[in-house]
């Protein structure tokens, strides 16, 4: 499979009240086209930095260095013109909260047209038929009529699948989706789940799904990272990253979820917390939460290194892992 993006050796670093901060360190991945990719790991991991610096929405003093090619062009040497041709008819994102993303003032039938008119082209009348065309393969109900909606007239998966509409609206060929069913009850999301899967066997659609659930992981994609602390700490298939995981964290992630692979079983929590920016340890960064770690773990962050066919994990002891129930 050809990638898409192709992420290598990226860092990012902002600034802070007492200096640089040191937020993503060495990240590399790849997406390939019409791929579904996961990336997990807790909240302040660098997941969703990592999508911003791939659309160029960083703030002003942030200091990228590294790689990120999409489709062949290295992004990170975009200026403002030519990012303004990648966002939306290239790269396109759904964010987690559809009610920040949404512009409360405007019908949902405005902020679909929009993109199509700057992107594609397209007269008023032909945008406006794309976008009832849009809200049907998104399976809202009455696209004829929710055109002409405000977001607050829909209900909150509604709200999410309008949003993702809006990010399909200029044809994009990668869409960021960044925990986009957090904020929604089991029913809604696995149907926003089913959604995306649906749209990427149709339309070719290649998608970087971000989320702290592993679960979510094993329903809809091929390969997965695993974050932590700014570092891809673990990667591989999806379904061995879940049933044979080579790195503590993963494993650790695991057995703290509410439901495991087994059907009895009792929750493992992760102690402590990650370290904040500029504050993680000199080794590697899982070695204060880490049952296994050693004294060599004090010494450098491990590099991703081989483990096996199609997988890489960032660990010095490499111990046998058990998946918790």
């Amino acid at each position: 499979m050809r990638p898409l993006l192709e992420v290598d050796s990226l860092a990012v670093t902002l600034p802070g009240p007492t200096g640089p901060l040191p937020i993503l360190h060495d990240v590399s991945f790849t997406v390939g086209e019409g791929e579904m990719v996961g990336i997990a790991g807790e909240s302040g991991c660098g997941k969703s930095l990592t999508a911003q610096t791939l659309l160029g929405l960083l703030p002003a003093g942030a200091k990228v260095t590294g790689s990120a090619r999409f489709d062949g062009t290295e992004l990170l040497n975009l200026d403002t013109k030519r990012w303004q041709k990648v966002r939306g008819a290239g790269i396109a994102m759904v964010f987690q909260d559809p009610t920040a993303a949404l512009h409360p003032m405007l019908t949902v039938g405005r902020q679909l047209t929009e993109h199509m008119q700057v992107h594609l082209g397209l007269d008023r009348r032909a945008a406006d038929r794309r976008a009832v065309e849009l809200l049907d393969q998104v399976r809202i109900p009455d696209p004829q009529r929710a055109v002409r909606a405000y977001p607050h007239q829909f209900s909150g998966g509604m709200r999410q699948r309008a949003a993702i509409a809006i990010a399909l609206a200029a044809r994009p060929r990668l869409l960021i989706a960044d925990e986009p069913t957090t904020a929604l009850d089991v029913t809604v999301q696995a149907g926003i789940l089913a959604l995306l899967d649906q749209l990427r066997a149709e339309t070719g659609l290649a998608v970087a799904f971000i989320t702290h659930d592993l679960g979510v992981l094993s329903a809809l994609t091929t390969r997965g990272y695993v974050f932590y602390a700014g570092r891809v700490v673990e990667t591989g298939p999806t379904g061995a990253l879940l049933t044979a995981p080579r790195h503590p964290y993963t494993a650790a992630l695991l057995g703290a979820r509410p439901h495991g692979t087994q059907a009895v079983g009792t929750l493992r929590p992760i102690p402590g917390g990650p370290p904040a920016p500029g504050q993680a340890p000199p080794g590697c960064p899982f070695q204060p939460r880490c049952g296994y770690a050693e004294p060599s773990c004090g010494t450098a962050p491990p590099p991703l290194s081989p483990a096996g066919a199609d997988r890489s994990v960032a660990c010095v002891v490499r111990p046998h892992l058990e998946v918790a129930a």
